[in-house]
């Protein structure tokens, strides 16, 4: 005899094949064909932007010996976490850092301890992003226009110009169709950083007068707060982990397949990209201007005229691209929850309208607070650090239960207390320096 299913188990049915047709469209979801070397320039393109060019002016706040140590160590110790985040837990697949947050911690304290993290990270991020790009179009018009008497535009136009460009590229669907804007950038931000070396080198090389590698600030309250801020900008430059597995969710996966293997090559290859753009620009930018660098080195560096120009347009390219890597995730945060909460239908009008707000929004805040060097320092410190340094490290104590005061176990637990120092004193120094920076400005100049 025929008999119906209960409604609880026909509306779950209905609810599985809606999440099923929703993961069909969303960003991170709808498309599961990346290659390894798609990881690997999707790593560079969020790791290596903002933060390389701001390594120099940390150093100048921490000097040769500190200063060398931290931004080693932070290498060692984000390569260590991501490492964690792809090995996690054997056989199940996360496609959102979220997911692996609500595995450790439970359905609803998950969201609460990764979402607005990754929302202060992901939109911090395309915030600086957006300052970048508008600082380096016009230092790019600067050299170009020399001796030529151009007039010189506001900061905040070109901020709005650089913004205009995501309004168009924010409508591409997915990761896997940003590939080759990622791609470009990973090949920009290489590029930029070998400029960016050789000339601080060439220009230390030939020096004619004594360059002072002491700390920049003068008073010990200065010093003191330059630490901390140097602290964030440093956390901000390891960056990528708030984006690796929404990265790995668009490689095909298999039980015979795994996706971690392919993520795992790739962010091998991307991490050796890193090591060589962040060491050589940090220790030669530090090296040809000392404690007088600027919070970004390539405003700093003047000769050849023409080397610098076009290092600021290729910064510009690549910050492009990694602000769609990080923007990504946000639209299939914002879409998910217009999808499932507030019951809009799936499809092109909602997204031009979610995504252009979006724009519209990190473009607004970038042009009223274009603080580069104070934003890093705050970033880094109060968002980037949780995501980056420790909470990771939590996660594997809870889901791999590794033998107390072991090997494994005293490690995370190290990373765990340098995060959790860095999050509380490192916000610290970044807002002193917006402040500093705030005093001395004028509203949209």
């Amino acid at each position: 005899m025929w008999t119906s299913s209960p409604p609880d188990v026909e509306m779950a049915k209905q609810e599985k094949v809606k999440n099923t047709n929703l993961d069909d469209w969303l960003p991170i979801t709808s498309s599961r064909t990346a290659k390894w070397y798609y990881s690997a320039f999707h790593n560079v393109t969020a790791m290596v932007g903002a933060g390389v060019l701001g390594l120099p002016f940390a150093m100048s706040q921490l000097g040769w010996g500190l200063g060398t140590v931290v931004i080693v160590m932070s290498f060692v110790i984000t390569l260590y976490t991501l490492w964690q985040m792809v090995e996690m837990v054997p056989g199940k697949r996360f496609d959102r850092y979220h997911e692996l947050g609500q595995h450790a911690f439970g359905e609803r304290l998950g969201l609460w301890i990764i979402v607005p993290q990754q929302l202060l990270v992901e939109v911090g991020t395309d915030i600086i992003y957006m300052v970048t790009g508008g600082q380096c179009l016009r230092k790019f018009h600067g050299l170009v226009c020399q001796g030529r008497g151009c007039k010189d535009i506001r900061l905040t136009h070109w901020i709005m110009i650089f913004g205009s460009v995501h309004f168009p590229l924010s409508q591409f669907p997915n990761f896997n169709s940003i590939s080759a804007v990622s791609a470009a950038a990973a090949v920009m931000s290489l590029t930029y950083s070998m400029i960016a070396f050789f000339a601080s080198a060439v220009k230390g090389a030939h020096a004619t007068a004594a360059i002072d590698y002491g700390l920049k600030a003068s008073t010990p309250a200065g010093r003191a707060f330059g630490v901390l801020n140097a602290l964030g900008a440093v956390a901000f430059a390891y960056a990528g982990h708030n984006v690796v597995l929404e990265i790995q969710a668009t490689i095909p996966s298999t039980p015979d397949k795994p996706s971690k293997k392919p993520m795992w090559l790739g962010v091998v290859v991307a991490y050796a990209i890193v090591a060589l753009c962040y060491f050589s620009v940090a220790f030669g930018g530090y090296y040809a201007f000392g404690n007088s660098v600027e919070p970004n080195v390539l405003i700093s560096l003047e000769k050849p005229r023409w080397l610098i120009a076009a290092a600021n347009l290729m910064v510009v390219v690549h910050v492009i691209g990694s602000y769609q890597v990080y923007a990504m995730p946000m639209f299939d945060m914002i879409e998910t929850l217009l999808v499932k909460k507030h019951r809009f239908t799936p499809g092109v009008r909602l997204r031009l309208i979610a995504r252009s707000a979006y724009v519209a929004a990190t473009m607004f805040v970038g042009m009223t607070f274009p603080f580069f060097d104070g934003l890093l320092g705050f970033f880094g410190g109060f968002g980037f650090a949780p995501t980056t340094y420790y909470i990771p490290c939590i996660i594997w104590l809870m889901l791999r239960k590794p033998k107390k005061y072991g090997l494994s176990w005293s490690i995370n637990i190290i990373c765990i207390v340098i995060g959790v120092v860095l999050t509380l004193i490192s916000p610290i120094g970044g807002m002193r320096q917006i402040i500093l920076d705030a005093k001395s400005y004028k509203l949209y100049s």
